[in-house]
């Protein structure tokens, strides 16, 4: 999508994406546009158990411009520092028989 779709784009041309739905929802929510405004298709697929067998059903079509979703999927939105240490000493002091008797995560210094 970056390098082709960045030729296609140049190009004006339109472009889709054949994506499973639940694979799209992993993704930041990106700006939706009217269907006439398009630059992006992204079709939703789901595998639906119809008559004992599977069938690929296209279940939404979302719309957007080129350059916003690309912008929306490759900058990160990161929380706060503060609230990644806690999670991180958490996650050690679970590991560990007993507390620390050195410093922790918490305590180092932010700067």
């Amino acid at each position: 999508m970056l390098y082709k779709g960045g030729i296609l784009n140049a190009w004006r041309k339109k472009q889709a994406v054949a994506i499973q739905k639940s694979f799209f929802q992993t993704l930041p929510e990106l700006p939706g546009v009217e269907r006439e405004c398009a630059e992006l298709a992204w079709f939703l697929y789901d595998l639906h158990h119809v008559n004992g067998r599977y069938e690929l059903v296209r279940t939404e079509t979302v719309y957007t411009e080129y350059w916003s979703a690309l912008n929306k999927m490759t900058t990160p939105e990161p929380g706060a520092v503060e609230s990644f240490m806690l999670l991180l000493q958490d996650k050690l002091n679970e590991k560990l028989d007993h507390p620390p008797d050195a410093p922790t995560l918490l305590d180092v210094p932010l700067q």
